[in-house]
C-alpha cells in the first residue's frame, strides 16, 4: 500500500512542483503522507472550528464556576494573578501544539505525534499511554460539561424559587438530557459545523449580556482589594503556597483548546486553520475570561454572603448577579445564559471526545476498535464513537447518586491527564527540534515520506520556537505538580484532591495493561496508505 502511494506521488511530482501551495498541497495529500486515508467530510472552516473551540473551552463562563476554591483559599488577588500566569503558560503550550498541528494535522493529535517523534524502542508504549490519557481526559471533560449544565440549571431554579431543594436524581436526569442532546447534534454530521458558527456569536454576545449590566448596575469594591488582597485560608505556611495550590483550579478553564486538533480531519486547510484556531481561541477566551473575572471580583462586595449562597445555588455568581441588578428576574435572565452556553460547550466537547475515540480505535488502541471506527454512509459521521462517548457519560453520571465528591474525584483527571500528554509532546518536540528531525517546510516536497517530519506552513521562527518550547515544558511540569496538591493542609474527604489517586490509577493500569495485553495489537498509528 505504501509503495503504491509513493509511486503515485512520484509520478505526479513533476507537474505539481511549479504550482502554488494552496493548489496542490491539499488536506488529503498531507493526510496520506502521514499514512492515513481521508474518509471524513471536511465541513469545518475557520469560523466554525473557532466557534467549536471557543465554546468547548467555556472559559469566561467556567471562570465564574471554578474560581471559588482558589478565591476562598488564596483571595481575589490569587485568582486574578493566577489566571494571568496560567494564560501565559497555556498560550505557550498551545503554540507548540499549533506547530505540530500544522506539521501533522491528524485527529489522533498527541498520541500520533508521540509515535512519530519518540525513539523506536519506546514509541508504541508512549503513544499508547498518551492516547489513553488524552481519551480519558476528554471523556471526563464530556461528563464535566453535563454536570456543569445540570448544576447551573438547578442553581438558576433555586434563584427564582428558593423553596426548591436540588436532589441528586434531578442532577442525574439533567446530565443525561444534556448528554443526549449534545450527542444528537453530533449525529447530524454537516449541520454541526454550521451550528458551531452560531455558537461563536452566542459565546460573544452572552459575555456582553452579563458583563455590561453587572458592571454598570452593581456596586464596586476598591481595586486594591481585588488586585492586592491575598488570603491563606488553607493553613499553609506561606501565602505563596496558598497561591500555588490554587493555580490548577483557575487553569482548568483554559484547558482543552486542542479540541481543534482532534477535529483536524474534518477541517478545510487544516495545516493553517487548526493552528490559527488554537491561537485565536486562547487569545479570545483568555481576554474574555480575564475581563469577566476582574469585573466579577470588583462586584463581589460580600464574599461571605456569596459563599453562603453557593451552598444552596452551587455557585456564587447568582448572588453577585442578583446584588448587582437588584432584581431576581434580571439576575435570572443574566444567569440563564450560563447553562445555555454550558450545553453549547458540551456539543463541542462530545464532538472532540468521539473523534479522539474514533482515531485511537482506528489504530487499535481501544477495545471493540473494529466497531468504533465505523462511519455512517454519506455524512461519514463516526456514529459508534459518538454512541460510545455518550454511553460512558450516561453510566459514569450515575456516580452522582452516591456522592458528588466521588464524581469530582473522577473529573479531577482532566488537568493532570491532559498536561501529562502535553509534557510528553513538548519534550519530544524540543528534542527533535534540536536534533534536526524536522525538515524545513517546502511545498514542493509532497513525495517525501521518510523518517523525518516536515514543518508545516505555520511555525514559530527560531530561536523563539525553541525558547517557547522550553518555557512550555517548564510551565506544564509546574502545573502538573501543583494539580496534585490539596487546597488545604488538613483536607477532609470533600476537600481532598483525589486527582493524585485517580491519575496514578489510570497511569499504572495503562502501563500494566500495555505490558500484559495491548502491546500485542497496538503498534502505533497504522499506515493505511
Amino acid at each position: 500500500m505504501n509503495c503504491t502511494f509513493r509511486s503515485d506521488l512520484q509520478s505526479s511530482s513533476t507537474r505539481l512542483q511549479n504550482l502554488p501551495y494552496d493548489r496542490y498541497s491539499s488536506d488529503d495529500s498531507l493526510l496520506r503522507r502521514l499514512g492515513k486515508r481521508p474518509i471524513l467530510n471536511r465541513s469545518f472552516g475557520f469560523m466554525s472550528i473557532l466557534g467549536l473551540s471557543c465554546s468547548a473551552l467555556c472559559t469566561w463562563e467556567g471562570i465564574l464556576v471554578s474560581s471559588l476554591p482558589s478565591l476562598l483559599t488564596g483571595g481575589p488577588a490569587a485568582v486574578i494573578w493566577g489566571f494571568l500566569v496560567n494564560w501565559i503558560g497555556v498560550g505557550s503550550v498551545y503554540l507548540v501544539i499549533a506547530e505540530l498541528a500544522s506539521a501533522a494535522p491528524t485527529s489522533g493529535g498527541q498520541y500520533h505525534w508521540v509515535a512519530l517523534m519518540a525513539p523506536r524502542s519506546c514509541s508504541n508504549f508512549f503513544a499508547y499511554l498518551s492516547g489513553w490519557l488524552t481519551t480519558l481526559a476528554w471523556e471526563a471533560s464530556a461528563i464535566t460539561t453535563s454536570y456543569l449544565t445540570a448544576t447551573t440549571l438547578q442553581g438558576l431554579v433555586v434563584l427564582t424559587r428558593p423553596s426548591y431543594v436540588p436532589q441528586p436524581w434531578h442532577t442525574l436526569l439533567i446530565m443525561w438530557a444534556s448528554a443526549l442532546f449534545a450527542s444528537g447534534i453530533n449525529f447530524t454530521g454537516r449541520f454541526l459545523a454550521k451550528f458551531e458558527g452560531l455558537i461563536l456569536v452566542l459565546h460573544l454576545v452572552g459575555f456582553l449580556g452579563i458583563l455590561i449590566p453587572m458592571v454598570h448596575l452593581g456596586q464596586h469594591d476598591e481595586a486594591k482589594s481585588v488586585f492586592e488582597l491575598f488570603y491563606n485560608n488553607g493553613g499553609w505556611s506561606t501565602d505563596a503556597l496558598a497561591f500555588l495550590v490554587g493555580l490548577p483550579s483557575v487553569a482548568s478553564t483554559l484547558v482543552g483548546a486542542d479540541c481543534a486538533v482532534h477535529m483536524s480531519e474534518e477541517i478545510q486547510s487544516a495545516a493553517t486553520v487548526v493552528p490559527q484556531a488554537l491561537v485565536y481561541t486562547v487569545l479570545i477566551n483568555g481576554t474574555l475570561a480575564f475581563s469577566m473575572i476582574i469585573a466579577f471580583l470588583l462586584c463581589l462586595t460580600n464574599l461571605e454572603a456569596a459563599s453562603a449562597a453557593a451552598e444552596t445555588m452551587f455557585y456564587p455568581f447568582y448572588y453577585v448577579f442578583q446584588s448587582a441588578v437588584k432584581s431576581t428576574a434580571g439576575a435570572a435572565a443574566m444567569a440563564s445564559l450560563i447553562p445555555i452556553l454550558a450545553i453549547a460547550s458540551s456539543i463541542g466537547v462530545y464532538a472532540t471526545t468521539s473523534r479522539m475515540i474514533w482515531s485511537f480505535a482506528r489504530d487499535k488502541g481501544l477495545p471493540f476498535s473494529k466497531h468504533l471506527v465505523k462511519l455512517t454512509i454519506g455524512s461519514a459521521t463516526p456514529i459508534f464513537s459518538i454512541l460510545a462517548s455518550m454511553s460512558i457519560s450516561l453510566l459514569l453520571s450515575l456516580i452522582v447518586l452516591g456522592s458528588s465528591v466521588a464524581l469530582s474525584a473522577l473529573l479531577s483527571l482532566i488537568v493532570s491527564a491532559l498536561y501529562s500528554s502535553y509534557i510528553l509532546v513538548c519534550c519530544l518536540t524540543l528534542w527533535r527540534r534540536r536534533t534536526g528531525f524536522f525538515k524545513p517546510f517546502k511545498a514542493t516536497e509532497l513525495d517525501h515520506v521518510g523518517e523525518e517530519l516536515t514543518w508545516g506552513p505555520w511555525r514559530i521562527p527560531e530561536p523563539f520556537g525553541t525558547i517557547n518550547n522550553i518555557f512550555a515544558i517548564i510551565y506544564s511540569v509546574f502545573l502538573l505538580f501543583w494539580s496534585l496538591w490539596p487546597l488545604e493542609v488538613n483536607p477532609t474527604a470533600a476537600t481532598f484532591n483525589w486527582s493524585v489517586l485517580v491519575y496514578g490509577t489510570v497511569v499504572i493500569f495503562s502501563v500494566l495493561w500495555y505490558g500484559v495485553h495491548a502491546r500485542k495489537f497496538f503498534k502505533g498509528p497504522i499506515k493505511e496508505v
